[in-house]
């Protein structure tokens, strides 16, 4: 009995550290200039086998309509908006896909998404220019 229970622990570990491993989960995004808590924004495995990631909730009113967009996307509700996509494993993390700011309206590729601890940094870039958004894991 104690080997199958122990068996069935051994099995059960990879599963466990590969779940906190995974950006898999709901996040908070951040306002960069006033440090508040703009949406909720839930990360998940896309049919593909890629990552995605689409805005489940606006906590702050500012971020539940999509002002600054152009195209069909103006003045649309930000609520179930992909905001990532296309993303794969590399380097330790994730990258090479597309996002998308609804606040700006910008598009950018993803050079990286990386976990660290309870926060993820998610660095992408325009032309030449980059920059890195710290999302934190909501409960």
């Amino acid at each position: 009995m104690r080997m199958k229970m122990l068996a069935l622990l051994m099995l059960a570990i990879p599963a466990i550290a590969s779940a906190q491993n995974s950006p898999v989960g709901r996040w908070k995004t951040i306002d960069d200039e006033t440090g508040k808590v703009m949406t909720i924004t839930e990360v998940y495995q896309a049919k593909n086998g890629t990552y995605a990631a689409k805005i489940v909730e606006a906590v702050n009113p500012a971020a539940a309509k999509c002002d600054k967009c152009s195209g069909a996307k103006k003045g649309q509700s930000t609520i179930g908006m992909n905001v990532l996509w296309n993303l794969k494993p590399m380097d330790g993390g994730w990258g090479g896909g597309e996002g998308f700011k609804p606040s700006t309206g910008d598009s950018f590729k993803v050079k990286s998404v990386k976990l660290v601890g309870n926060k993820l940094e998610i660095t992408g870039c325009k032309f030449m220019f980059c920059r890195t958004a710290t999302w934190q894991r909501a409960n």
